[in-house]
């Protein structure tokens, strides 16, 4: 049996992108936004002006996280806390697993296909801006 794995093209990354840094700008959150693709891996990835370094990768594992468990981080986090079923699992995956707020995963026709996310603000804020990153999916 073999599968087919659909996956977001660059061009897909670079408008998930660009609508991402726009919603950022429009807050006055300065972020890192990155996309990867169905197989987790990085496709495309910004740092906005004045966003901070030490995000950047915080950006591609929350992509990297919402791609590997099909789900965003948000979410995760809530299943993360101490007596939850995922405690624990940020330790997972050499500490690339985020559960902060600004990961979500991209579909096509119900089939995830690449995932970004989003830091630089408060959770909140990283959230707006990947829900705003994801819609122009």
């Amino acid at each position: 049996m073999t599968i087919k794995q659909e996956s977001v093209s660059l061009e897909d990354a670079q408008r998930v992108i660009a609508a991402g840094q726009a919603k950022a700008a429009e807050i006055g959150s300065p972020s890192n936004v990155a996309v990867v693709d169905a197989g987790g891996n990085l496709v495309s990835h910004i740092r906005m002006d004045n966003a901070w370094v030490g995000s950047v990768d915080i950006s591609i594992n929350k992509a990297f996280t919402a791609r590997a468990f099909d789900i965003a981080t948000k979410d995760l986090a809530e299943n993360a806390q101490p007596g939850a079923p995922f405690y624990g699992i940020q330790n997972s995956n050499h500490g690339r697993v985020m559960i902060f707020a600004g990961g979500i995963p991209l579909r096509q026709d119900g089939q995830v296909v690449g995932a970004v996310g989003v830091s630089g603000g408060t959770g909140e804020q990283d959230q707006t801006v990947a829900e705003a990153a994801a819609a122009a999916f």
